[in-house]
């Protein structure tokens, strides 16, 4: 079972929230490392609440739609002080 760790970019949906990826690639020819985004839609069973800017872990589970087949798994506790 897959899982990545990104943000929660949108939560506009009703039983889905966008979840956005960044992962690095070094360039082939010049070495370089780049920033890559991707953004994937989520199902959220338990329609919990999720901010934008969250920090959430991401599962892949069966194709529950055309889009989603990833599931929450819970969001990381973020402290402020």
């Amino acid at each position: 079972m897959r899982s990545k760790k990104g943000t929660v970019s949108s939560n506009k949906q009703e039983r889905t929230i966008v979840v956005t990826v960044h992962t690095y690639e070094n360039h082939p020819k010049y070495k370089k490392r780049y920033r890559v985004s991707k953004k994937f839609h989520v199902d959220n069973p338990g329609e919990k609440e999720f901010n934008i800017g969250d920090e959430v872990t991401i599962y892949e589970t069966r194709p529950i739609s055309k889009l989603k087949k990833w599931t929450i798994i819970e969001p990381k506790e973020v402290k402020t002080t």
